[in-house]
């Protein structure tokens, strides 16, 4: 007995329904059933992207989601090149051809890309010892997460090893490539870019010289809160 868990398309979202794919396992199965779960996280990570953009307009994760849709873009294009079929035809569910996977693509590419930020990019969290350990951790939950779906498309039969490991190879390459292209190229842009006057009505900003937004975020909000609770108390004993 298969049991079947569908996601659409959703208009010009259409890019997310390269996603949604319907995703088949056995109902007994429940590796079948968590690994059916982990294939959908590229889904969860183009929406993570969209909600980040609309909530805080940062150009870095702007450029970030760009080389996503990048990667997927090329992943296109060596599919229909390739034109290799899948391990297993399901009545016409799918059109594309298999090699290589995108799931396994887009979720090395992530992957590779986020670890490097983190290398790079990040830094004064609070102690050398717990930034270390902060990024260790981190790092080893995405290449978790990328192992878990990779093999998830082989185990579902969506794709055969080759396939995956394709896309894994290709994901990585192309997720160091993209950080390293925003990291010396576009990053020296950025105020000059959130300057234009179209991302000042949108509100668009430049956050590349703050080491750690969060916590920088984090203390601003407070000392702005601790001065208007000041100010308020002030004008109500007068």
């Amino acid at each position: 007995m298969i049991f079947a868990c569908r996601f659409r398309k959703f208009g010009a979202l259409g890019l997310l329904g390269y996603w949604t794919q319907t995703v088949n396992h056995n109902l007994g199965d429940i590796i079948g059933k968590f690994l059916a779960v982990c294939s959908l996280m590229p889904l969860a990570i183009i929406t993570g992207f969209v909600t980040l953009i609309l909530f805080r307009r940062d150009l870095h994760t702007i450029t970030f989601f760009a080389g996503a849709l990048l990667n997927e873009a090329i992943n296109l294009v060596l599919k229909n090149i390739i034109a290799e079929p899948r391990p297993l035809q399901r009545g016409g569910l799918y059109t594309e051809y298999g090699m290589p996977s995108s799931h396994s693509q887009m979720m090395w590419f992530f992957a590779s890309y986020s670890i490097l930020f983190l290398i790079f990019r990040l830094h004064h969290i609070s102690s050398y010892v717990m930034e270390f350990l902060w990024k260790v951790l981190v790092a080893v939950g995405l290449i978790t997460a990328a192992i878990a779906v990779t093999y998830s498309r082989v185990y579902l039969l969506y794709h055969s090893w080759a396939q995956v490991l394709l896309g894994a190879l290709v994901g990585m390459v192309l997720g160091c490539g993209w950080f390293g292209m925003v990291h010396i190229m576009l990053t020296p842009l950025f105020p000059t870019v959130a300057s234009w006057s179209v991302c000042e009505r949108l509100m668009i900003r430049d956050t590349s010289l703050i080491p750690n937004i969060l916590w920088f975020e984090y203390t601003h909000a407070r000392t702005e809160n601790r001065a208007r609770n000041r100010k308020l108390t002030s004008i109500k004993s007068q």
